[in-house]
């Protein structure tokens, strides 16, 4: 799942497709599914939005706003787009952005024990080909909820199943859903800390052109609210997605130029918001530093140090030479003039 996550297959897909929702299904750990035997020619392809109780209001994304104790009713389409009766399994769980900032839910073998919990929706339903229906899901918030945000997906599930070459039995649970964003009412306080900044200095193998330094770090989610959290490295600002309140993250910012001056020593602010909100959390700055030595310059120095030395030594010993034989010429004339008178 991925943001909204409402994946939608076109109607008639085929075996390749098929295929390929399996495999990805397979990817994020999806939950168990009711049993369906899906061949090439009879692919069940579908999808599953957030409702009203008149049928899908274009949402991506539920987001609500409850009081601790408090309840409410939702709703959900399923559309079945196959030319096939289907059942699908609905289900709920906690959610969570991965490393690459991607949302998705919990697989079945993790219990959820957040708002994944808080979502009561019934376990099955059945569709004729080509059929939407609108099913309502209860949220209910637990009197002690913490105040702040809190993740789940709701998603309806198909198991297909293929043959291996030796004739087994493989089935494969494939899941499409939506993000419900669950707000509970209380003081908002958004936080972030920084940890492990390090950094990472590669150098050139070219005396003329610079090496590259990069900036890591890992990004913590201390509020209780979802955070956007972006960082600065030399002038440079990049976007690093969505943590919710407990989450971490560990950040590798992009390569800079830089010349090896021994002791490198670079700024990095983090920034934090709530997403379609006014509220920010403190930015963190931090400096880190990193040994640059010039080793390739340095060795070039040195050669031509050497080489310049070779050089000088070499004028001095033909000066040297150059004089022996001036002082020799001298000596020999001096003699030639006394032998004379």
């Amino acid at each position: 799942m991925s943001g909204a996550v409402t994946i939608t297959v076109a109607r008639g897909g085929s075996a390749a497709l098929a295929a390929l929702l399996a495999v990805a299904a397979a990817l994020m750990g999806t939950p168990s599914a009711s049993a369906e035997d899906t061949t090439p020619d009879t692919a069940v392809t579908w999808s599953v939005t957030p409702a009203s109780a008149d049928g899908p209001d274009g949402r991506r994304v539920m987001q609500i706003e409850l009081d601790p104790g408090e309840r409410v009713t939702e709703h959900l389409a399923v559309k079945n787009f196959s030319e096939r009766e289907a059942t699908f399994s609905l289900s709920a769980a906690d959610g969570y952005y991965t490393e690459t900032g991607r949302f998705t839910m919990l697989p079945a073998d993790r219990p959820s024990v957040d708002a994944g919990t808080w979502v009561a929706v019934e376990p099955s339903v059945t569709l004729a080909p080509n059929e939407t229906r609108v099913i309502p899901f209860e949220i209910a918030v637990p009197p002690n909820a913490t105040p702040g945000d809190h993740a789940a997906g709701v998603s309806a599930s198909v198991r297909s199943a293929s043959a291996g070459a030796d004739g087994t039995r493989v089935g494969v649970d494939s899941r499409v859903g939506f993000r419900v964003s669950t707000r509970v009412t209380g003081e908002l306080a958004p936080a972030v800390q920084v940890a492990e900044v390090r950094a990472e200095y590669t150098p050139s193998w070219s005396l003329f052109s610079p090496g590259s330094l990069s900036v890591s770090y890992t990004a913590e989610n201390t509020g209780n609210t979802a955070l956007v959290v972006t960082d600065a490295v030399e002038g440079t600002t990049a976007d690093r997605g969505v943590l919710l309140p407990g989450e971490s993250r560990r950040v590798q910012t992009e390569a800079h130029s830089a010349w090896p001056f021994f002791l490198l020593v670079r700024g990095l602010t983090v920034d934090a918001a709530v997403p379609d909100s006014t509220l920010t959390a403190a930015p963190v700055s931090e400096s880190v530093s990193v040994w640059a030595v010039p080793w390739l310059h340095l060795a070039a120095a040195l050669g031509l140090a050497l080489l310049l030395a070779a050089v000088l030594a070499g004028r001095r010993r033909s000066r040297r030479r150059l004089d022996d034989l001036v002082e020799r010429a001298r000596e020999e004339g001096r003699r030639e003039a006394v032998t004379v008178s």
